[in-house]
């Protein structure tokens, strides 16, 4: 499995023509991404057991910037290398930004979900509250649309399932699992909660997963 707690900040990219230049090793990319609040930062932090490795905010749409979080693995022949990284994209579904802040991020996250090659694995945080909303949607379209969106592993993440019933998680997953089998991905499904640390070990696993085959 995977060493999440070896992760560690490498760089931030605001524009997508940097991403060329930047001091990246060609390995696999988990993107994590989702609405404004729905507890990105915080499900990066637990998987990685670091209090704050990612920063959160309480306005909508302050982080414009893509980061990226290295993961490593130890060889005996060579020592620790970068084996993946995580990248944690801007917040979408924010309202009180101007016109060219939504541009500028259209074409930054938009640009990088819908032509990155080296993107292994998309984690979609959605409140288990209310998932799937027309923002979350309109990300799917853009994954869905990629030329090898077959190859791409999409793991739909409702979080702060601690804050529903048992049968308003029944019915969250049912939603979730519906639309994912009518994705051209593949797309995996599970519970979360960043606060009670629920769900952690699937996470992780599936993720290890997709990098390690």
């Amino acid at each position: 499995m995977l060493r999440f707690e070896s992760a560690r900040f490498t760089v931030s990219v605001a524009e997508l023509e940097q991403l060329n230049r930047a001091p990246l090793s060609m390995v696999p990319e988990i993107a994590f991404v989702g609405r404004s609040n729905a507890g990105k930062s915080t499900v990066i932090n637990v998987l990685t057991a670091q209090r704050q490795l990612a920063h959160s905010s309480k306005t909508p749409g302050r982080t414009q910037l893509l980061n990226f979080f290295e993961l490593t693995a130890r060889q005996p022949a060579d020592g620790e290398h970068v084996v993946a990284y995580l990248v944690d994209l801007p917040g979408y579904g924010f309202a009180r930004v101007d016109e060219q802040t939504r541009t500028r991020w259209d074409r930054l996250v938009g640009g990088y979900l819908s032509g990155r090659r080296l993107l292994a694995a998309v984690v979609l945080v959605m409140d288990a509250r209310r998932p799937l909303s027309e923002a979350d949607e309109h990300l799917l379209a853009w994954l869905a649309a990629r030329g090898d969106a077959e190859r791409l592993r999409v793991h739909l993440l409702l979080n702060k399932a601690d804050q529903i019933g048992r049968s308003e998680r029944s019915r969250a997953l049912a939603q979730a699992e519906h639309r994912a089998g009518s994705l051209p991905m593949l797309v995996s499904v599970q519970p979360f909660s960043g606060l009670k640390r629920e769900g952690v070990d699937e996470l992780r696993l599936t993720l290890s997963q997709v990098v390690e085959g």
